[in-house]
């Protein structure tokens, strides 16, 4: 949350596309941030004008919601970039739970858009990024949220997490966290729960992952995730 107070940490990162959870809507997002410029006309989605989730393209690039977005899979963007190398991306903030939910008996809200948005994802060039609030060391037999499942849909889609296609490691091995949950320790309760996934066929083309340091992010109290970027050779 309040980005209009870390956009000189976002901006230093020098990203053409960011996607941003607890995002303010981009009136409030303006209106905050004083005389300092945003990029113009980033794509916003949520209930809470306070928190939602963003899509800010920059360097020429443009970012449009696709008109088939449904608003039932909460907080999951089907976006369209347009600029130098066009492609397509789903931006995910998952709140996988609402009253009533257990992870046993509902698949959650990133496996149905998979499913919902299956020809926009078959684009040659889709990416698939954000705060997916999941990861398989709390998969439990039959549970219809288990991440590896979530990971198994993805892959069928010829999509891969660049994090663990590019350290080696296994899903829930992961050794660098990109959550430092509750009081911000870097000893205490933390977790990877963020990720890019990239076309199969760009992994070749595929430079980093990196994961942003707690001491910049979390140990400074700019927010409880760091940053996880990419850089693609189209």
């Amino acid at each position: 949350m309040a980005l209009h107070k870390k956009l000189d940490a976002l901006m230093a990162l020098e990203p053409d596309v960011a996607v941003v959870c607890e995002c303010a809507e981009p009136e409030r997002l303006r209106q905050r941030s004083g005389t300092r410029a945003l990029p113009g006309n980033p794509v916003w989605i949520g209930s809470n004008p306070n928190k939602g989730l963003a899509i800010f393209a920059f360097n020429g690039y443009r970012a449009s919601l696709q008109d088939i977005y449904d608003p039932r899979f909460t907080l999951i963007a089907p976006v369209r970039i347009e600029g130098r190398n066009p492609f397509n991306l789903l931006a995910v903030w998952a709140l996988n739970f609402k009253a009533g939910t257990r992870r046993k008996a509902y698949p959650g809200p990133v496996r149905a858009a998979i499913a919902k948005y299956t020809d926009f994802l078959s684009h040659e060039r889709t990416f698939v990024a954000g705060d997916f609030n999941n990861n398989v060391i709390w998969d439990k037999p039959g549970n219809l949220m288990n991440f590896e499942t979530t990971l198994s849909d993805l892959d069928s889609k010829g999509l891969v997490s660049a994090y663990h296609a590019r350290s080696g490691e296994a899903p829930g091995e992961e050794s660098t966290p990109t959550h430092y949950w509750r009081d911000r320790k870097k000893d205490r309760n933390t977790y990877h729960i963020d990720y890019v996934f990239v076309p199969r066929h760009l992994l070749p083309r595929t430079r980093g992952p990196w994961v942003g340091s707690y001491e910049d992010w979390c140990g400074s109290d700019l927010s409880d995730h760091v940053p996880l970027t990419i850089d693609v050779a189209f």
